[in-house]
Formats: C-alpha cells, structure tokens, sequence
C-alpha cells in the first residue's frame, strides 16, 4: 500500500473536512468531486489503493459508501436532506485502477419518499456496480 497517499488523503481530510454535504471527512478523505446536472448528482473520484480489499480491487464497502452519497447529495440538491431508509447494490466487475464515474438518479423523487438509482463505471464505462434506495425526506 502507498502509505504516503494514505496519509496525503487523511491530513488533507483532516484540514478540509467540515460538517456539510461535499464537504464532510469521507468525502474529502477519497477526493470526492460533484457535479450536478439534468436530475443527477455525479461523482468522481480516482482509485488508490488504500481503498483496495486483500484481493486488490475496490473495496465492496467504499463503492456502497460512494453509492449512498451519490444518491444521498442528488436529494438534497433537489429537496433538502434525506435518510437512507434501504438499499441493495448489485456488485458486477472489480475495479482496480483508474477513475470512477458515479451517477445518481432519481427513479421516483416524492414529497415524503423517493426512489433513487446509482450506477458506478470504471474509466472504460463498464459498470462496476449499482444500486437501488428508499430514502425518507428529513424535515429539517
């Protein structure tokens, strides 16, 4: 493992991080950037590998937590915060080196509770995972 990328990500997250959406530590700590636009929230973000599994590929837990936040930011751009009520992730192709392109949609976008879709591709566009949810607006 690059240790110096490993703690080159932890102490810029650490100086960066703030309590906000784009803004908080896991966000900064994987170099998450967000884009907006037609109904999506996409996020990119380029594969180090202290983000690997023991087999050498991106870890199932990090592509989930990209997935969610995905989704999770896309709600609250279009209608305020929300909370992950469920989600199942279709796993499909190892990922092992190179960017990522992650796109959130929605399916069904409710006053109450919304549906949404994300979709994980490699730098080749092949799918690597995704996702279905149910989230639950927060009235905050």
């Amino acid at each position: 493992m690059n240790e110096h990328a490993a703690r080159r990500s932890f102490e810029i997250a650490l100086s960066k991080q703030r309590p906000a959406f784009e803004e908080f530590f896991l966000a900064r700590f994987l170099d998450l950037k967000f884009e907006y636009r037609d109904a999506q929230c996409v996020v990119t973000f380029e594969l180090e590998d202290f983000m690997f599994n023991p087999q050498g590929s991106l870890h199932g837990g990090i592509i989930a937590m990209v997935m969610d936040i995905s989704m999770g930011h896309l709600l609250n751009h279009a209608q305020g915060p929300g909370l992950t009520l469920e989600m199942k992730i279709q796993y499909i192709k190892a990922a092992r080196t190179g960017s990522l392109r992650c796109v959130g949609e929605f399916i069904r976008l409710g006053r109450g509770v919304s549906y949404l879709k994300s979709t994980l591709r490699d730098a080749e566009g092949d799918v690597v995972a995704f996702a279905t949810s149910t989230w639950k607006r927060l009235n905050i």
